[in-house]
């Protein structure tokens, strides 16, 4: 659906733009505590974009509360945003979910989310988002997302 180019800038200006916990989270592959994120029972219609490169990534239409303390999403925005790689760490096995273009680290999905929706959680670190409300969608550049809040 998007047709933008999304960069990721430079380490320097990262450390610059980005809190301290949205650095850690999305660069080093850390984890926010859980129930932490503004994001967890946050209910307001719009978009979730990657903090990092500003691709858009999750809908508020596709947010649940699965009550892991983290917020969860049936399903990615653009499924070409989002990528997926094999996680052992913890000693486990796990799919981590990363941004495409920002290469953000931005949580795991599981096959435990609502059976209705696909079966699948996408449990994802607050601290890796930012929300854009859906009346803000046309002036920061999303206008095209407007459409899934008709």
């Amino acid at each position: 659906m998007n047709s933008k180019k999304y960069n990721k800038p430079s380490k320097e200006e990262l450390k610059e733009k980005l809190s301290e916990i949205s650095y850690k989270v999305t660069q080093n592959n850390a984890t926010e505590r859980p129930y932490t994120s503004e994001y967890d029972k946050f209910s307001e219609e719009g978009i979730y974009v990657d903090v990092v490169s500003g691709e858009p990534l999750f809908s508020s239409k596709d947010k649940y509360d699965a009550g892991c303390g983290w917020p969860s999403f049936t399903k990615p925005l653009e499924k070409d945003h989002i990528e997926e790689k094999k996680d052992r760490s913890l000693l486990m096995t796990r799919t981590e979910v990363r941004s495409s273009h920002g290469d953000s680290h931005l949580g795991h999905v599981f096959n435990d989310g609502p059976k209705d929706k696909g079966g699948l959680r996408y449990c994802i670190n607050g601290a890796s988002l930012r929300f854009i409300p859906k009346d803000k969608l046309q002036e920061e550049g999303y206008g095209e997302y407007l459409e899934i809040f008709k």
